[in-house]
């Protein structure tokens, strides 16, 4: 497993990031933490988890409840200093928050510190805020998306605000470092221009969704990733499994994702199956499991990228994991080349 920096930081991480957000719904505790003993048995030492997980579906009474058994494994071991540790605040409009409650001074401070407790630890590693307060074009809202109700001038003043109590935390050892996840590339600018500035530390990362599948973040965040030495954290880089080839044929497994999920967040479309029936058909001539071939393909990409992926069961993680070292070829990377101009964005 290679290690790769964190931003512009000098935080190593291994190159694959081990998703949580099953965890305490489809994958029940005793999975969870063998989970976590194996990936680190493989040279994973990056987990992410959010306080509103776990998901399929998000309940009220389950909120925390995938930090909590995260907190509960580090109790048990005592082994928190092996994991570099992400979590996440989310955004106004989630069962998380308090109705018209926004990313703020306040409400960061009363997230970091619930989260804290249940993951029975006094810091965080990588403090993320899920979403943006005045919305986001991710999960499929970017066929409707429209920015012109936004105020630029409250925009800014919150960025501000939330810059300088993050910077509040990190001196309070509570936060080492922070990023952002579903951000646009005016967001991020705007982010690193007021921390450049002074108002408060500079973000690392941009947690966005990112496969064969989803490629929004291949022009103007691709530019700025590389430039300004932020990572893509490349959340369902197996499409939320549709790459696995596990749907093929539009069917939905019993205890899969599909059966709690059916339109899997808008991704099962009139075109996906197409594009996915591509992609399997390149990984079958080339002798390549197709979820494996899709993790290795993200770390190719030609900005900093780490995968985020999730197991619902040990041997899923297993499987995922042999796709660290995979290297593709030059016939593989021109089939997935061809095949994505003939089914871009499928949805």
């Amino acid at each position: 497993m290679r290690r790769v920096t964190l931003g512009t930081s000098d935080l190593e991480v291994s190159n694959l990031c081990l998703g949580t957000m099953t965890w305490g719904s489809q994958t029940p505790e005793a999975e969870a933490h063998a989970q976590i003993d194996r990936a680190a048995e493989r040279g994973v030492n990056f987990l992410d988890t959010a306080e509103m997980y776990p998901v399929n579906p998000v309940r009220k009474e389950t909120l925390g409840r995938t930090e909590e058994i995260i907190g509960s494994w580090i109790a048990r071991s005592g082994r928190r200093e092996d994991w570099v540790i992400a979590t996440k605040i989310a955004g106004e409009g989630s069962i998380a928050r308090d109705k018209g409650e926004l990313i703020d001074a306040g409400s960061i401070r009363r997230a970091l510190d619930a989260s804290l407790r249940r993951l029975q630890t006094d810091h965080v590693d990588l403090y993320q805020f899920h979403w943006p307060n005045r919305g986001s074009y991710m999960f499929r809202q970017n066929w409707s998306y429209d920015p012109s109700k936004q105020d630029r001038a409250a925009v800014l003043a919150n960025m501000e605000e939330c810059l300088a109590t993050l910077a509040a935390l990190r001196a309070e050892g509570k936060i080492r470092h922070w990023g952002l996840s579903n951000e646009s590339a005016w967001g991020m600018a705007q982010w690193l221009r007021l921390s450049g500035e002074g108002a408060g530390p500079r973000p690392l990362s941009l947690q966005n969704e990112y496969s064969l599948l989803c490629r929004l973040y291949d022009t103007d965040l691709a530019e700025l990733g590389h430039n300004e030495g932020v990572t893509l954290l490349a959340f369902s880089p197996l499409a939320a499994g549709l790459l696995t080839g596990k749907y093929a044929g539009d069917v939905i497994p019993e205890g899969s994702r599909r059966e709690a999920n059916p339109g899997l967040g808008g991704r099962v479309s009139p075109r996906v199956w197409e594009a996915v029936s591509a992609y399997l058909g390149i990984a079958n001539r080339a002798g390549l499991d197709p979820a494996q071939m899709a993790l290795a393909w993200t770390l190719t990409r030609p900005f900093p990228v780490v995968p985020i992926f999730g197991a619902t069961t040990l041997a899923q993680l297993d499987h995922a994991l042999d796709a660290a070292d995979l290297r593709l070829d030059d016939d593989v990377l021109a089939g997935i080349a061809a095949a994505h101009r003939a089914h871009p964005m499928p949805y």
